[in-house]
């Protein structure tokens, strides 16, 4: 027996059709969604403008599909990390990183990996499965309420599609998920305000492109040669350095938009002055910026962080030659919420029920 569809999962064009199906007027279709997808609710019982039957008839049809949370965890720099159950036992991690008025949101797009990238833990689970659009989205409503119980005050500001998983291998809920978020009668996230970081698949590359949603884009780089990027992602073994910048070179930037080049610095691997100035040459004429992340240690990888003495003269070499060069602070590395380090480890932290029903919608942020 096929699963009941799952309303979370709808694009507002989606629900149009589902109620169109039950024969249903049009806009109840948008009525349905609006209270899954702007105010957050979780059952059919917190529709309170539906009559009592439709309630009862949409609990027969459909599902309001949801991730429970499993564990919360709590950085000493105040980054939070949340592991988040799937319908199918399954866990997940986001992370919710604070800074000023500003909060971002790390979300997955799968359950584990697929790409095997040597110096990330999350690449050490394998692939399980990808996330539906649901599960994508629902880790965004279910950071909105943790933040109305914990932190009332501060709201969800960036998103950024770097947890667990390769967002490009699971395009089609990738793009489903950019289109409920992003929607002025839902979540309504600007599209500047979201970023979907990759590995490097470029025939997706070329897709995304092209689509009418338009994300922020940041490229896991991390070598400034082929032989040094084989050796840690494999997957420059069939997309190798040359073909990935064409791709980029030909990718459609918006004015005053960037490609943000992630570069993980493994100690004695990538961070020489040398591979400083070799990366500058790769990245030369490319409408871009390098995050530097120093590597944030995890049981899974033998390689180590390099002292902030080599960090610093990296970057700093990067800047002399031209390229636009941050340094990514490490947050959240204690509770192995940084950058590399999701893969579901717990640390036995009491989940407290969240207690919050009503849901603020997030406004839209230009």
């Amino acid at each position: 027996m096929d699963p009941l569809p799952d309303l979370r999962a709808m694009t507002l064009d989606d629900a149009e059709a589902f109620a169109v199906a039950q024969g249903w007027a049009k806009f109840r279709g948008e009525q349905i969604w609006r209270w899954v997808h702007d105010r957050g609710v979780r059952s059919f019982d917190e529709m309170s403008n539906l009559s009592r039957e439709v309630r009862a008839r949409l609990a027969e049809i459909a599902v309001i599909g949801g991730l429970d949370v499993a564990e919360v965890q709590t950085s000493k720099d105040g980054t939070r990390k949340l592991r988040l159950t799937t319908r199918d036992g399954q866990s997940i991690e986001s992370v919710l990183i604070p800074d000023g008025d500003k909060t971002t949101q790390c979300i997955s797009s799968q359950i584990g990996c697929a790409v095997d990238c040597q110096f990330c833990a999350t690449a050490k689970m394998g692939l399980k499965r990808n996330l539906d659009a649901g599960e994508i989205v629902d880790q965004v409503y279910v950071a909105r309420r943790l933040l109305a119980e914990v932190d009332p005050g501060r709201r969800l500001t960036n998103l950024v599609y770097m947890g667990m998983g390769e967002p490009l291998h699971n395009y089609e809920n990738l793009i489903k998920s950019l289109q409920i978020l992003t929607h002025d009668k839902g979540a309504g996230l600007s599209q500047r305000r979201i970023t979907v970081s990759t590995s490097g698949l470029v025939p997706k590359l070329e897709r995304l492109g092209a689509e009418a949603i338009r994300p922020n884009l940041a490229v896991s780089l991390n070598a400034p040669n082929d032989a040094i990027r084989d050796e840690i992602m494999p997957i420059n073994r069939k997309w190798n350095i040359a073909k990935l910048l064409a791709a980029l070179r030909a990718y459609p930037l918006e004015q005053r938009r960037r490609i943000t080049f992630e570069y993980v610095l493994l100690a004695g691997v990538n961070d020489s002055l040398g591979d400083a100035a070799q990366l500058a040459r790769l990245l030369r004429g490319i409408k871009c910026k390098v995050n530097v992340i120093p590597f944030n240690p995890h049981p899974e990888s033998a390689y180590v962080r390099p002292s902030d003495a080599v960090t610093d003269a990296f970057q700093a070499e990067c800047k002399r030659l031209g390229m636009p060069t941050y340094l990514r602070t490490a947050r959240g590395d204690d509770i192995d919420a940084a950058c590399g380090q999701l893969a579901n480890r717990s640390n036995g932290t009491p989940v407290v029920p969240l207690r919050v029903r009503k849901v603020v919608p997030i406004p839209a942020v230009d």
